[in-house]
């Protein structure tokens, strides 16, 4: 893809983070660059007072910084503002913040040389990545400590890693430069500043989440049909005249989904005119409505994002006509409610996942399946701890949901006096991401045993069958109790697989 300065698509996000495409920045740009750049230029010939080119910053803004001082002014802000903590952000995060930060810097409003963005695109090309810790920020004026440790690197300080190296703390910048025959940069006056003020951080951790729990949504849709069936559950709550008497959008996919996913079901058919198939349990008759509220939430973080993807966050700005202005735009708030609300809802798909996954394992409810869907209760214990797993992670999303956006907090000496946090919403996201992928794993693991229970009364239908098998290239019927940590961990990490092969069967789904 070609970095312009333009708005990026999420897409293209997603790709060059996750190492699928890569990035080269636009012979345009420069030209777009140099109107900005010209006036801070000016500014300094002229000793004009301009906020973090001839001043101080946060507090320190009414302090006056000298000509000779401002390229050692800009260094010492990276410097002092590096002062992350925590475990290093890992690769596909720092692979997408190269590129954002390039982006926002190349749109032409920040006063910079073009040799900061083409640098950025350059690390990322290479594959040399910026150690950067993953705790630190409040998430106003962007996530600086963040952005700071990624801008290290470009003047030889801080450390860099290769892309897929175990140790995630990586070497001196200065030896791995040498090495790639990259020379240090000097930092001009504002390049320093507008390197750090920014939301980027925030946007690539919920670009990440977005682009996962999309694929999460079919995932539940796939694993509830999976359990309608084992459960000898009936299709008829999905039926669309009763859908559209509450036309809630995800509501309507989701349903829609599931209709397509229990089509042609033996095993639903077996059953349909059967006494106990008037109403399910919420945790099936309820999933259109819980999994649709879910995508609803996506879809309006995905418009967050969406529109932060052409935002310019930086500060001050240069706007067209010339003139120095300072903003508010690194204000992460609407990247916090989003990321807050987006982990809220994903809870949910785990939530009610535990809750069918129960079901089939309880004897009193899973409509004469064996106790855990072991075949010899009692001598084996089957999945009765995979599900206290699930319950595990369930737990831990309800302390995760709580929201990080409606609390604040003062820095900088009371300049900097109501904070977003964001970027504590999208780390408890993505942790929140990966607790409801494994609980997905557990009903679909789940599932596929008690299928292969269901198979001698009849056969599941083509979308079920084609999950199933896919299960089952990898994860053989439990018979005998082995460790369940490892079937676990091989369904999540062919889910993607999972919507695939189903897709195959029977179509796209919403």
């Amino acid at each position: 893809m070609t970095v312009t300065g333009e708005a990026l698509a999420l897409e293209d996000l997603v790709a060059v983070a996750h190492g699928r495409a890569r990035a080269e920045l636009a012979d345009s740009v420069e030209a777009r660059m140099a109107p900005s750049r010209q006036v801070v230029t000016d500014a300094v010939e002229k000793d004009k007072v301009m906020y973090g080119v001839t001043t101080g910053f946060g507090a320190l803004a009414d302090t006056h910084v000298g000509r000779a001082d401002l390229e050692r002014m800009q260094l010492a802000l990276l410097r002092s503002h590096s002062a992350g903590v925590g475990d290093p952000l890992p690769d596909d995060v720092v692979r997408g913040l190269l590129l954002l930060r390039a982006r926002t810097l190349a749109a032409g409003y920040s006063g910079v040389r073009v040799d900061l963005p083409r640098r950025l695109l350059e690390l990322l090309e290479r594959d040399l990545l910026p150690v950067i810790p993953g705790k630190g920020s409040v998430g106003a004026s962007g996530d600086l400590a963040q952005l700071a440790h990624l801008a290290q690197p470009l003047v030889g300080e801080g450390r860099l890693r290769r892309a897929g190296d175990r140790d995630l703390h990586g070497q001196p910048s200065a030896d791995v430069l040498d090495e790639a025959g990259l020379e240090p940069l000097t930092l001009a006056a504002k390049e320093g500043l507008s390197l750090i003020n920014g939301t980027e951080p925030m946007q690539v951790v919920l670009a990440l989440a977005i682009d996962d729990i999309g694929l999460l949504v079919k995932v539940a849709d796939i694993a509830c049909a999976m359990s309608v069936e084992a459960l000898l559950g009936t299709d008829r709550t999905y039926d669309e005249r009763v859908q559209v008497i509450r036309p809630h959008p995800g509501q309507l996919a989701s349903a829609g989904n599931l209709r397509r996913l229990l089509a042609d079901s033996a095993l639903v058919a077996s059953h349909r005119s059967s006494d106990h198939a008037v109403q399910d349990s919420y945790c099936l008759r309820c999933a259109p409505q819980v999994h649709g509220a879910v995508r609803d939430v996506l879809a309006h973080a995905r418009r967050v994002l969406d529109i932060e993807l052409g935002s310019i966050v930086d500060n001050p700005v240069i706007v067209p006509d010339g003139e120095v202005m300072s903003t508010g735009n690194f204000h992460g708030e609407p990247l916090a409610f989003a990321g807050d609300m987006l982990a809220i809802a994903a809870c949910e798909l785990a939530s009610i996942a535990e809750r069918r996954t129960d079901r089939m394992l309880d004897p009193a409810f899973s409509r004469d399946l064996p106790a855990f869907l072991a075949r010899e209760p009692g001598t084996n214990s089957g999945f009765m701890i995979a599900q206290y797993t699930a319950a595990s992670l369930v737990s831990e999303n309800k302390v995760l949901a709580h929201p990080s956006s409606v609390d604040t907090i003062p820095t900088s000496g009371n300049q900097e006096d109501h904070v977003s946090m964001g970027w504590t919403s999208v780390r408890k996201l993505r942790e929140v991401v990966a607790n409801v992928r494994a609980v997905l794993a557990v009903e679909i693991l789940a599932a596929a045993q008690a299928l292969d229970f269901r198979l001698p009364l009849a056969a599941p239908g083509p979308a079920s069958k084609a999950a199933h098998d896919r299960v089952r290239a990898e994860v053989a019927p439990m018979d005998v109790d082995r460790e369940v940590a490892g079937q676990i961990a091989a369904v999540d990490g062919m889910l993607a697989d999972v919507v695939a092969v189903v897709e195959d069967a029977v179509g796209a789904l919403d």
